[in-house]
């Protein structure tokens, strides 16, 4: 009985929260606006608020990239795990 209560709880792992981190970080970077509410630097002639933006599209589109295939591992390991 215990084994099936272990096996339906979430395991927090090392991977988990860097997957957890890299979905979090573009919400957080977003949000804080602040932080990028300004004219200067301007890169190309493009004020930084505009571009800022613009890189964490790109930057998200990594990181999310990262986290769907530091979870595809996740599973697989925790199947085969389970299996044997």
């Amino acid at each position: 009985m215990s084994e099936v209560t272990d096996e339906k709880r979430a395991l927090i792992t090392p991977v988990r929260v860097v997957v957890a981190l890299c979905l979090f970080a573009p919400f957080v970077a977003m949000l804080w606006v602040g932080s990028y509410a300004k004219i200067e630097p301007k890169f190309i002639g493009i004020p930084f608020f505009y571009w800022y933006q613009m890189l964490w599209v790109l930057i998200s589109t990594v990181l999310t990239m990262v986290a769907y295939k530091l979870w595809q591992r996740d599973q697989r390991a925790h199947k085969g795990g389970a299996s044997k």
